[in-house]
């Protein structure tokens, strides 16, 4: 048997065909229609579904389920996204709307939850009963599984974890909030921390492998200069990594996973990046500091494959990853 997973993204809609084993038979790319109605692109999700299916030389009727990742707030048990801000949907039966396409279930999901889902099942998580994703991007998203389950909490809108204020009075959020820890430890954080301080100081070597112009700083360009010794990208990845390593351990303290994976396009900087991270966790007085087992720290591997996978598994009726 066979399902289909839907990674629905502000950008792009991803979708792919998937073997009972985790295997992506088939999987294409669409843009995603910016401003247009719901219902045309749900129109969109079908049409590419029908491709995708038919692509990889099967028929609808070997398909078992449609799961599909969010990017917002999903009630699950009704299919219905409640409040997804970057496609403009709101309070959108997208379960429902699908299935004037198709007679087959269909599951929703938020899409960090799916990421979360799909590394516990096939990726760095797998054989940890509880575990926790962490993704470095625009913002930093989340997914928590407990007890071998997505945790959605009372309202399905559990594990925005980007949304954890660690700095009292800090700088706004665009959640209304102050401090939340994306503000300073995403990708977009890491870029400002660069960006101020290569205008304090332009003797850095990232202002000139930039080339002075700064809509080319990105977090690559850091590690980059600091792995080669420039000491002004040293000090900003420093006071990155504490920040990061300080929400890191917050979520040790409450949570005690067997493994918190991260991904994103930070992650892409490997062992470099990840022994800063454990060696700076390691440093705290977090709770678990002393006990025989501790949370570990691996950086995700499925990459882009994370929101299909994750989403092709989904059941309402069988939450457990295993």
């Amino acid at each position: 048997m066979y399902y289909v997973g839907v990674d629905l993204g502000g950008t792009n809609i991803k979708a792919g065909v998937v073997s009972c084993d985790g295997k992506i038979i088939k999987n294409s790319i669409i843009k995603t229609q910016k401003g247009a109605d719901p219902q045309v692109i749900i129109g969109d999700i079908a049409n590419l579904i029908k491709k995708i299916v038919k692509n990889s030389g099967l028929s609808m009727k070997q398909i078992e389920r449609i799961g599909i990742g969010v990017p917002g707030v999903v009630d699950n048990d009704k299919g219905v996204i409640v409040r997804a801000v970057n496609i403009n949907f709101f309070e959108v039966k997208i379960s429902d709307e699908l299935k004037k396409y198709f007679n087959i279930p269909v599951y929703i999901e938020n899409d960090a939850n799916c990421a979360a889902l799909a590394e516990a099942k096939f990726g760095v998580a797998k054989g940890y009963k509880d575990s926790i994703m962490v993704t470095l991007g625009t913002g930093i998203g989340g997914g928590i599984i407990i007890n071998e389950s997505i945790y959605r909490g009372v309202n399905c809108a559990a594990g925005e974890l980007g949304h954890m204020s660690i700095v009292m009075k800090g700088e706004k959020c665009s959640c209304g909030r102050r401090g939340c820890w994306e503000m300073y430890a995403s990708a977009t954080a890491l870029k400002n921390l660069a960006i101020k301080s290569i205008e304090n100081d332009n003797s850095t070597s990232m202002y000139s492998a930039v080339d002075g112009d700064m809509s080319r700083v990105e977090s690559r360009v850091v590690f980059a200069q600091a792995k080669r010794g420039d000491i002004a990208a040293q000090k900003v990845l420093n006071e990155y990594i504490g920040y990061l390593s300080f929400g890191i351990v917050n979520l040790i303290n409450i949570f005690q996973p067997g493994l918190i994976a991260i991904g994103g396009g930070i992650s892409n900087a490997g062992k470099y990046f990840l022994q800063k991270v454990k060696d700076e966790v390691g440093k705290s007085s977090e709770m678990g500091q002393n006990l025989k087992d501790r949370t570990d720290i691996k950086l995700a591997k499925l990459g882009n494959k994370a929101g299909i996978l994750g989403a092709a598994f989904l059941n309402e009726y069988n939450r457990k990853v295993f």
